[in-house]
């Protein structure tokens, strides 16, 4: 079992040489230049590495590069294992990042606090205080109310 410094290097490794290749060395039209590799993962034996991905465009655009990218799976494990030097190279497996999905949500939550808090300032403008405007009492008032 390797230690997790190297699982970390080669995830960084096959992160740079995936993106490096599907740039400029694979010429499949659907991969194109709206695929980014978000993330790398590698397992701790260093057999298995999950390259997570965001595409640029609608849901024919991800389903069109989700099956580019399986199309060209064997190149780029080519070229990660010319890459990585190692005994073994790792099986590549192509999983499409949440992270845009998550974003948006984060955004549409915000933008509904954001409204419920237009609406609670717009609510209170006018309000007065139910009692005195500083209902606090100060040190030395009780002396000079007697």
């Amino acid at each position: 079992m390797a230690d997790n410094a190297r699982a970390k290097k080669l995830a960084d490794l096959i992160r740079e040489v995936v993106a490096e290749k599907l740039q400029r060395g694979v010429k499949d039209p659907r991969l194109g230049t709206h695929v980014t590799i978000t993330d790398t993962r590698v397992t701790g034996d260093l057999r298995e590495a999950t390259v997570f991905y965001t595409v640029y465009g609608d849901d024919e655009d991800r389903a069109s590069a989700a099956a580019g990218l399986e199309s060209a799976k064997g190149v780029l494990r080519s070229a990660v294992g010319r890459a990585a030097g190692t005994k073994f190279t790792p099986t590549l497996t192509f999983i499409a990042d949440a992270l845009p999905e998550n974003a948006k949500t984060i955004e549409d939550l915000l933008d509904k606090a954001r409204a419920s808090d237009a609406q609670v300032r717009e609510a209170s403008s006018g309000a007065t205080f139910a009692g005195d405007a500083d209902p606090y009492k100060k040190p030395g008032e009780d002396e000079a109310a007697e």
